[in-house]
């Protein structure tokens, strides 16, 4: 088994705030958008980026939210072992709002297909845009594409990007590893 390093932590906190960048250039003040994190990753990214938008663009009033979507997803039951759900922390509401899902990898649009079935629980959006750290372009089983993304990997089947976290494995970083 092989890695490489994709993102070190210095190119994570530069694409974290470009993305940060990109989210004020099309949500302004975020009077109407919310931040949400897909758990159980996906709730890393929002929160720095929520962070990042309220301590350095001084963006007042950042709502942010994390979604389980462990029983909407297709593949529920279906395998060996039971899946183990996750919190889900939306105290706001959605409705006629701009959401913003958050996810570290998109990949085969599944994990989003579900997200867009389980918001639907808190009201009807205005609009939802889809923010990912890493793309991975050639792996998608539905027609589901980022509006803001970090990187684009082109991985084939047998490898795996894996994001690594401060808050949770003490670093910043993603990886490709070859199965």
């Amino acid at each position: 088994m092989s890695q490489k390093v994709l993102l070190n932590s210095k190119e994570v906190n530069i694409t974290l705030h470009r993305l940060a960048c990109q989210l004020i250039e099309n949500h302004d003040d975020f009077s109407d958008t919310v931040l949400i994190g897909i758990q159980p990753r996906g709730k890393y990214l929002a929160a720095r980026l929520a962070e990042m938008l309220s301590n350095d663009y001084e963006i007042k009033n950042v709502q942010l939210g994390h979604l389980d979507i462990t029983f909407f997803r297709d593949d529920f039951r279906r395998g060996d072992k039971p899946l183990e759900a996750n919190n889900t922390e939306i105290n706001f509401l959605v409705e006629n709002k701009n959401v913003v899902f958050i996810d570290d990898v998109l990949y085969t649009g599944r994990s989003i297909r579900s997200a867009l079935t389980a918001i639907q629980s808190f009201g009807r959006p205005n609009n939802i845009e889809l923010l990912t750290l890493i793309d991975r372009r050639f792996s998608r089983h539905l027609p589901i594409q980022p509006n803001y993304k970090g990187r684009q990997v082109d991985a084939i089947d047998n490898q795996k990007v894996v994001v690594n976290w401060v808050e949770n494995e003490g670093e910043d970083t993603v990886y490709l590893i070859d199965k």
